[in-house]
């Protein structure tokens, strides 16, 4: 799910603070590329924490926001979906069933189970790696 988000950059003694209004969330960066990168980090971090806490992100505001003239207002692009595949390292536990003789080749080859079923899960649901 891919979304646009205005942020103003507002200079800062070292650098910008970075405020994304339709989101309530604020950050920094060291110059306007790093600003950028870290708006759309901050952005990506607080949709999926939303998703996962049951919320809907939301859409974008179209309204123009006022802002002082040494601000840069700007937008800022997120796939909140290639954001959660790159940034979402949490592991869970699965317990899986296999026949008993499929079990015995595959630990006499050093198979490893959880990359097996990783690489067979993103095969099924065509999700590329990072």
């Amino acid at each position: 799910m891919k979304k646009v988000y205005l942020v103003v950059l507002t200079p800062a003694e070292h650098g910008y603070v970075v405020s994304a209004p339709d989101l309530q969330i604020n950050t920094e960066g060291n110059d306007i590329a790093d600003a950028i990168e870290m708006a759309r980090d901050a952005i990506g971090l607080w949709g999926i924490a939303e998703q996962d806490a049951g919320r809907q992100i939301p859409e974008p505001s179209t309204v123009k926001v006022e802002h002082k003239p040494d601000e840069i207002v700007t937008l800022v692009d997120i796939d909140f979906d290639a954001y959660r595949r790159a940034n979402d390292m949490r592991t869970i536990r699965k317990n899986v069933t296999v026949p008993s003789w499929l079990n015995d080749l595959a630990e006499k080859a050093n198979v490893n189970f959880s990359q097996v079923l990783q690489e067979g899960l993103k095969q099924r649901l065509h999700v590329a790696d990072r």
